[in-house]
């Protein structure tokens, strides 16, 4: 077998070994999310920009590669259809393991398997242990003065701040770590040249205006912590290409400080989990961030008629014209997306578009979206009509109707009632369209009666519903692609209900 691993990887491609080795730096049995691989060969150097393609294209394109190669096997995929996460077969990843550390390409502290200390200089550190007293003997012995790229899984404790050499690390990993304290905080803010700094799932509570000497950063991931306000210091970041924030659990959004208002950052392409208000020093005016490719506004409280309504407005007009292909808002009770049906020029370019909030009218542009791949829409306008409005797109892969997690049952029920009564008691999905529909998701504490007419949808392949009342599905077999079935009823499902789903479930065995 070793002979066969052998061949394999001396057949790589240069760049195809280096990506390869570097999945070193997981344990055992990790799922390794795709763009946080992606994102972290990016800052590692490891890619570069070739054949008319951006390192972000050419990273997934290495990424989609050694998918292919059996090196990484799928795990779970998002509803676009990409790998979302991955693992590396336990036989591959010793072989990985071994080679890295012959190598000297990465040092594992604590892994599975037992690697042999480096004699020569530790250049990237990945410490997998839950045995503090034994990383930190190991480290001891190890130069860790020439390390530029760290991460860590588990406790903090770990991490041996005081053998680095701060000043030259570009890549901090700490996704998940507990046990932030005010040191820990002030010594990432010494590290002068990150690239790639993630702090994702932390408990890290705060920002320090500091962060405005990384002069280098380019990504910053702070999503799932407690991270409520960016320090006007941010903006000083003149390389910084992504801001991940937000708490969608635990309802937690960004604020950005207002002097990104004054200056705008540039350079950033994705901006999500931020919330805009209509406080005086909310930023709401985008205009500047002429290369922003993903915005998510995760909380919109904004009045309609304020300068501030009128701007975000415009801005969403202005960069749908030109470098925005992923938005997501979910207006809390603003009105903002039935004025977004007032565009005078609306977006061409959207591949992903995600509208949630209490609005009972889709904006008719939506219907022109040729390149389209994704959409979600609050389950409030889930009705003939809209489906109707819809099925002529033709290359969206994935449609959503839910709700956002803050949203409440018994106003959702008045309006899907409503729309009930409006469709004349049911919903239909009439023959034709959908032409590269491939899975259909249904989100509601409410499902009315769902009807597929014949040809309906002829390249469906996953049907998901989760519900608390479902009045029924009929025509199911004529879904002439379906390949999968999904149905999940809350908990505060009725007898009723459960007895539609016990005969569908017979049904489909």
């Amino acid at each position: 077998m070793t002979r066969i691993l052998n061949y394999c990887y001396s057949s790589l491609p240069a760049d195809l070994k280096t990506c390869s080795l570097y999945l070193s730096v997981f344990p055992k049995d990790s799922r390794i999310s795709r763009k946080r691989l992606t994102r972290r060969w990016i800052a590692e150097g490891f890619i570069s920009e070739e054949h008319g393609q951006s390192m972000k294209e050419r990273a997934e394109t290495n990424f989609n590669l050694l998918i292919r190669r059996n090196i990484l096997k799928p795990v779970d995929h998002s509803s676009d259809g990409k790998v979302k996460t991955c693992q590396v077969h336990d036989m591959i990843l010793e072989y990985i393991m071994s080679k890295s550390s012959e190598e000297n390409f990465i040092t594992v502290v604590g892994g599975h398997w037992l690697m042999r200390t480096p004699s020569n200089k530790v250049r990237r550190l990945s410490i997998h242990s839950s045995d503090v007293k034994h990383a930190k003997e190991t480290m001891d012995r190890m130069n860790l003065s020439h390390v530029r790229s760290v991460t860590v899984f588990g406790s903090l404790n770990q991490l041996p701040f005081m053998s680095l050499k701060l000043g030259i690390v570009q890549v901090l990993d700490l996704e998940g770590c507990k046990g932030f304290k005010k040191q820990h905080v002030k010594d990432i803010f010494k590290m002068l040249l990150l690239k790639y700094l993630n702090l994702r799932g932390t408990d890290i509570n705060s920002i320090p205006s500091k962060i405005g000497k990384l002069r280098y950063l380019e990504t910053l991931d702070i999503r799932d912590t407690n991270v409520q306000k960016l320090p006007d210091a941010i903006v000083q970041l003149e390389r910084l290409t992504s801001i991940l924030g937000g708490n969608t659990m635990a309802q937690v959004t960004l604020k950005l400080p207002a002097e990104a208002t004054k200056k705008p950052l540039r350079t950033l392409h994705i901006l999500s989990g931020i919330e805009i208000t209509g406080e005086p020093t909310s930023v709401n005016d985008f205009h500047g961030y002429t290369a922003l490719r993903k915005l998510g506004i995760h909380k919109l409280q904004i009045q309609e008629g304020t300068p501030g309504f009128k701007a975000l407005l415009s801005s969403i007009q202005y960069l749908g014209g030109s470098s925005l292909k992923n938005l997501l808002i979910n207006d809390e009770c603003s009105g903002f997306i039935d004025a977004l049906d007032s565009l005078t020029s609306p977006p061409r370019y959207f591949h992903s578009l995600q509208l949630y909030g209490m609005f009972i009218k889709v904006p008719r542009w939506i219907a022109h979206l040729t390149e389209l791949k994704n959409l979600t829409l609050s389950v409030t306008v889930l009705r003939t009509d809209t489906l109707e409005l819809l099925q002529k797109l033709p290359r969206m892969f994935c449609l959503i109707f839910s709700s956002w997690t803050s949203s409440k049952d018994l106003d959702l029920v008045d309006i899907l009632e409503k729309n009930k009564s409006d469709s004349e008691g049911q919903i239909l999905v009439k023959h034709g369209g959908f032409d590269c529909l491939k899975l259909l998701r249904l989100d509601a504490p409410l499902l009315p009666l769902l009807v597929f007419s014949e040809r309906a949808m002829g390249n469906l392949e996953r049907l998901d519903m989760k519900f608390n009342t479902l009045e029924g599905v009929f025509g199911m077999d004529n879904l002439a692609s379906l390949r999968e079935v999904h149905m999940t009823a809350g908990e505060k499902a009725g007898e009723i209900t459960k007895s539609i789903v016990r005969e569908l479930e017979a049904r489909g065995r």
